[in-house]
């Protein structure tokens, strides 16, 4: 792999990470168009790093505000000044609580996709499958936002959501380890149809990410002798190329995601998928 390549996969990855087209999947396909048939594991966990940077600058006061009520909550109950029940009314608190427990069901899937990763990441055929199913999903939120927009009915935040709801947000989350599923399409989409509204929804899927990119990272690096070395500047040029460009994607998705339009990127998936199926045939 070259500096070409690097910001070529890089810019691809900050695109596609949080656009809902799955960042994975467009990995996979681009790595076999350069002819990059060598496990490249490690680099796609560089590019991750990198639009992991770009969630935490772009949502760095909502972490500033998460940050100063747990603090906040810990020392009112070392001070024996509130129950566990009193800082659980924090919308914040809550917001931690469902970060945790949507995490649990991402590691047990991880873990157990992990295994077999090297043949999932090598297969042009599964990530042309999941990304037919990507657009399904996408596509049944423009009927789901239609339908209660003509009901006149609005969508919940954080602090009416539950920890049943978390858990399945999470386990949709596990299940977009595939590569070909969209983390971001698939999580808001979950959001959306256990009743969050659009911009609750769409906070905590990106909020949920970091988590499991640092968890993805810790799993890849763990097992570093396992995977094709890549050069340190190559893995630094796809981290700064994705973060650059994933901030600036993630600030559009927001805004489509806002306006109520995440279904028209449902066609996109559809066709790269069939692509994807007619070359991996």
């Amino acid at each position: 792999m070259n500096s070409f390549q690097a910001i070529v996969l890089g810019t691809i990855q900050g695109l596609t990470e949080f656009l809902p087209i799955s960042s994975s999947g467009h990995l996979v396909i681009s790595q076999h168009l350069f002819g990059l048939k060598e496990s490249a594991l490690l680099f796609d966990i560089s590019v991750h790093m990198g639009t992991l940077m770009a969630v935490i600058i772009y949502f760095g006061k909502e972490l500033r505000e998460i940050i100063a009520s747990v603090v906040r909550c810990v020392r009112l109950l070392l001070k024996r000044e509130a129950s566990l029940t009193d800082i659980y009314e924090d919308s914040y608190i809550k917001l931690v609580v469902f970060i945790v427990v949507g995490s649990i069901p991402t590691v047990i899937l991880g873990l157990w996709i992990h295994s077999v990763s090297d043949k999932l990441f090598s297969s042009v055929i599964i990530v042309g499958s999941m990304l037919l199913v990507t657009g399904v999903l996408l596509f049944m939120t423009g009927f789901l936002l239609w339908s209660t927009h003509w009901i006149n009915k609005k969508g919940a935040d954080i602090s009416q959501f539950s920890i049943k709801k978390a858990i399945i947000v999470g386990f949709i989350q596990g299940v977009a380890i595939i590569p070909g599923i969209s983390r971001s399409g698939a999580t808001i989409a979950g959001g959306l149809f256990l009743g969050l509204d659009k911009e609750t929804a769409a906070k905590y899927s990106f909020l949920l990410s970091i988590p499991a990119i640092l968890g993805a990272g810790i799993l890849i690096f763990k097992d570093i002798h396992s995977y094709t070395t890549v050069p340190l500047n190559i893995m630094v040029i796809g981290c700064v190329t994705s973060g650059i460009v994933g901030y600036c994607s993630l600030r559009f998705l927001v805004y489509i995601v806002k306006k109520g339009q995440l279904h028209f990127f449902a066609p996109y998936c559809w066709v790269v998928g069939i692509a994807a199926l007619i070359y991996g045939l």
